[in-house]
């Protein structure tokens, strides 16, 4: 059995990653600052399992990290915590720049510093994976891909100091020969999704017949990976993958996002008919685009296929989108909670 530390495990992608890191039989430390998008209710079924242990604390705050580190004899790092909304970086750039570059920066010192007092077949093992997105490669026109290769050129403030954050882990395992590995990734969904992103906040608003706003004329296409096929990517990282590495995963699934919210709407049409008779399409509204929205993202994942055995469970994005409103339809006290409003 190995100990994870899992930073922003109360988040989206790091509650799944922690539930699956668990069912491995491993133990699972999370740290994580509760800020709006990380809940403990993510972690509310884990949470009488004595390989589960939870620690509120920022990235951001060394005597934290430091402690937790040595405290719990840290096998693996695996840092999600991370501003993440492109809307919000707009907004206010300042938080993501003091939590995507100086937390990870903070997060590299320190588990260097352990790192280094560590024994010789500790060290061996010892990875430190950041987990970023595809974001920071840009936009792409309409055809190609993105691959390990693909030059940074991020576009909007969340991109850009994700990419900053990348770069840091670059420098530690270069510099300091900290066994480093950087994970990027298509856009996830799936349960627990925290409900201001595309698929959960669409859903919310058709179930309260509120209008559905897609940016611009809805013809931005990103590539989608179930939350679940991505948690088991970085696992295959962590066990196959080589330090100073890059590892990309996609879902093999472009779709724009109109075609998403038409989909939603056509599952929730079978599922929940509207007592007017009319469709949730009907609901749909254009809103004024988002500034600087990127055109397209796409990831060519092939390296990690071949190098890490990486498969995904959910290869149509349909099936895997009906699962995952199964689950919030299923799990409305979850959404109620996490909104604090009751809304589903």
């Amino acid at each position: 059995m190995k100990t994870f530390l899992i930073s922003g495990g109360a988040g989206f992608i790091g509650a799944n990653f922690t539930e699956l890191i668990i069912n491995q039989g491993h133990r699972a430390v999370v740290l994580d600052a509760l800020t709006y998008a990380g809940h403990l209710e993510n972690l509310e079924a884990l949470s009488k399992n004595s390989q589960y242990k939870f620690v509120k604390a920022d990235i951001r705050d060394q005597k934290a990290v430091a402690k937790v580190l040595a405290e719990e004899k840290i096998d693996f790092v695996v840092n999600f915590a991370a501003e993440s909304h492109v809307d919000r970086s707009i907004e206010n750039p300042n938080i993501f720049v003091e939590t995507n570059v100086m937390g990870v920066a903070n997060m590299l010192s320190c588990s260097l510093a352990y790192y280094e007092k560590m024994a010789p077949a500790q060290k061996s093992q010892f990875r430190f994976v950041q987990v970023s997105t595809d974001e920071v490669f840009g936009s792409l026109g309409d055809s190609g891909y993105f691959t390990e290769k693909t030059p940074y050129a991020p576009n909007s403030p969340y991109s850009a100091s994700k990419a900053a954050g990348d770069f840091l882990v670059r420098a530690w395992f270069h510099t300091y020969k900290l066994p480093t590995m950087t994970t990027n990734c298509s856009n996830n969904y799936g349960p627990r999704q925290f409900p201001e992103k595309l698929i959960p906040h669409m859903l919310n608003c058709a179930l309260q017949e509120k209008a559905l706003p897609v940016y611009g004329n809805g013809k931005n296409v990103r590539d989608w990976i179930y939350v679940g096929d991505h948690c088991r990517g970085i696992l295959r990282a962590i066990e196959k993958g080589n330090p100073g590495e890059t590892y990309c995963f996609g879902g093999n699934s472009e779709r724009d996002n109109l075609m998403v919210v038409k989909s939603i709407c056509a599952i929730l049409d079978k599922k929940i008919p509207r007592r007017n008779g009319s469709r949730y399409e009907d609901l749909i509204q254009f809103v004024e685009d988002r500034k600087g929205h990127d055109w397209r993202y796409a990831i060519d994942d092939s390296k990690a296929v071949r190098e890490l055995g990486f498969e995904r469970q959910y290869k149509n994005f349909e099936v895997g989108l009906e699962a995952t409103l199964n689950w919030y339809l299923e799990n409305k006290k979850w959404m109620s909670d996490v909104l604090g409003k009751g809304k589903l």
